[in-house]
């Protein structure tokens, strides 16, 4: 059984999350992650998958408030062994939720060309023109909630 849980800034698996963002998404790319950006996440949403069995945490995200009526999602993550399980389909259907709850109108991203598919499939547009940011190629991709 998995579980879907918000995940307070400072904490034990706010820690855990970090790490998995780390280990999933910049390692492999041999970039470092920056503690200096860490103070900023204060202010940000993030959001987490745990294995009930184990208690482990398995999936997360992070939510960037931009203004009154969008937010922007950045860093998916799901532990390698557990991709293709779903995991980041109810990752992101359970933060378009919450944020819709709070107010929120639309959810832009940055995705990474290989999981552009992933993101239309959940209803996500491609807006504008691929770019490139410190050698990875985007596509900005929307969602109005």
């Amino acid at each position: 059984m998995r579980k879907i849980i918000d995940i307070d800034f400072g904490s034990s698996r706010y820690e855990q999350l970090v790490e998995l963002r780390y280990k999933v998404l910049l390692e492999p790319l041999g970039l470092k992650f920056l503690d200096s950006h860490r103070d900023k996440e204060i202010n940000y949403l993030h959001i987490g998958c745990i294995e009930n069995l184990d208690d482990k945490l398995i999936g997360g995200m992070m939510l960037i408030p931009l203004d009154d009526t969008t937010i922007r999602m950045m860093q998916v993550a799901v532990d390698s062994k557990c991709q293709g399980e779903g995991v980041g389909r109810n990752l992101v259907t359970y933060a378009e939720n919450r944020v819709k709850k709070i107010g929120y109108k639309k959810i832009v991203m940055h995705a990474m060309l290989t999981v552009v598919g992933f993101y239309e499939k959940l209803g996500y547009i491609q807006e504008g023109e691929i770019f490139e940011e410190r050698g990875i190629t985007f596509a900005k991709m929307v969602k109005q909630l």
